[in-house]
């Protein structure tokens, strides 16, 4: 059971900032070059707090958690960010072009989210965590106590009966087109009528966290600090009050660090979009194409394609074979190969993944191609040695025929029904299996624990 709540969210004073000029990308997206701009758009982005700059002189007492405190508390002090009357729900729509150029519209809600563990089964991730995020992320929660970005859970509602609840009845309160051509528009709805018809609908709804896996485990280590230093002190108070002492209340209103913020959006939404992310490999200095090739066939039936291939054919190549089943491109320097067909199936290769598991492009390359063919560890991968990411076709082209990597993978994305089955049946994806578009913007709303 989905449990959300409506929240008095801290938002910018549009009169005393432009909200363009104070939002960003989520922290995982912020390139150095973004973070330079959003530093030097404005004093008050939100830069400052979620992805701020080390400094040289930094140590336990003044650190980029600590100035991020710091910039939290002095803004709402100064009236930059102020907390709103009411308990809302914020209606937030995104219009945006899809990858076929067609025009687009996404729409889903801000609510507070019951942060609950994996094993009620009711919220669900669908890729893997690594430590090092979730412990910088647990660290700035510790410093501000508060959440400045919203996590991305998906829901099923398949006779729109939330949707119809999420039409806007007037102008927005805030209207921003971002960096990317998004345009991103936010409502906030008071009514209560309409939030408790929101919170019934979704109490029936299982979540599968779509962006945001590692802010989801890090609000959870947080909630289970919180409830442990709590325990720890009504002990405390107990034992000292001893028998003259009156027994502590069973029962208490829920504590803010049980919650997150979370924006909601529909799995049958046709505004929902996942793009492919691919894989560069680089640095492998034994890396032979011909070996490649040689050790390839054993897991792929390989057909040569133009080497020259630009972004558009091989989009095209891998949509037409993919109808099918599992398609790759590898390019090289000088050659162009689709891979298909794929021949390990029930393989040991493959060994303790689901069937359904295998049968997906993205374990396909990470067990057969970059394990087992190049060799790649499993650490290496998560640790981004030799794979890179990229989501344009075009840019890994470009560095592949540019000398700067050995192959490039091109994938078609994963199908919103594969990433449901795998995260309902309780698997999980290797990282960078997805990538939902467009992202949602951070400082929209923002919730202070205190």
């Amino acid at each position: 059971m989905a449990i959300i709540a409506p929240f008095r969210a801290l938002r910018f004073d549009p009169r005393r900032v432009d909200p363009a000029q104070v939002v960003t990308q989520p922290y995982d997206k912020i390139s150095r070059e973004m973070q330079e701009r959003y530093y030097a758009a404005s004093p008050y982005n939100l830069v400052r707090i979620i992805l701020g700059k080390p400094e040289a002189t930094d140590g336990p007492r003044e650190n980029v958690y600590t100035r991020a405190a710091g910039y939290f508390e002095h803004w709402r002090k100064q009236g930059i960010l102020l907390e709103d009357a009411e308990p809302s729900i914020y209606i937030y729509v995104q219009g945006f072009q899809g990858p076929d150029r067609q025009v687009l519209e996404r729409r889903g809600f801000i609510a507070l989210g019951k942060i609950e563990d994996y094993r009620a089964n009711v919220v669900f991730p669908h890729e893997q965590t690594l430590a090092k995020p979730k412990a910088d992320r647990l660290e700035l929660l510790r410093a501000t106590r508060a959440h400045f970005e919203q996590l991305f859970l998906l829901y099923r509602d398949p006779g729109g009966e939330i949707d119809r609840q999420l039409t806007p009845r007037n102008e927005p309160d805030v209207s921003i087109a971002d960096e990317y051509g998004v345009e991103h528009r936010v409502w906030r709805i008071a009514e209560s009528d309409v939030i408790n018809a929101i919170r019934a609908g979704m109490r029936s709804k299982k979540l599968i966290i779509a962006d945001g896996h590692h802010r989801y485990e890090t609000a959870l280590n947080y909630r289970n600090e919180r409830r442990a230093a709590g325990t720890a002190a009504a002990a405390s108070a107990a034992s000292q009050r001893g028998s003259a002492g009156g027994a502590a209340p069973e029962h208490f209103p829920p504590a803010p660090y049980e919650s997150v913020m979370m924006t909601f959006i529909s799995m049958d939404s046709p505004g929902l979009v996942i793009l492919p992310t691919h894989r560069v490999v680089a640095g492998l200095s034994s890396f032979s194409p011909e070996a490649f090739v040689n050790r390839v066939q054993q897991y792929f039936n390989i057909e040569d394609v133009d080497a020259s291939i630009d972004r558009r054919r091989a989009a095209s190549i891998l949509r037409e074979a993919g109808r099918t089943g599992v398609a790759l491109l590898a390019v090289m320097g000088d050659r162009a190969m689709l891979l298909d067909q794929p021949r390990a199936i029930g393989s040991s290769i493959l060994g303790g993944l689901s069937l359904q598991q295998q049968s997906l492009d993205v374990v396909q390359l990470q067990r057969c191609i970059l394990e087992g063919v190049l060799g790649i560890s499993k650490e290496a991968i998560r640790e981004q040695q030799n794979v890179s990411y990229v989501r344009d076709i075009g840019a890994a082209l470009d560095r592949v025929r540019g000398g700067g990597a050995n192959v490039a993978f091109l994938m078609n994305p994963v199908r919103m029904r594969q990433v449901e089955d795998i995260a309902f049946a309780g698997e999980v994806l290797p990282q960078k299996s997805t990538d939902f578009y467009p992202k949602l913007l951070s400082g929209l709303t923002l919730y202070g624990l205190e």
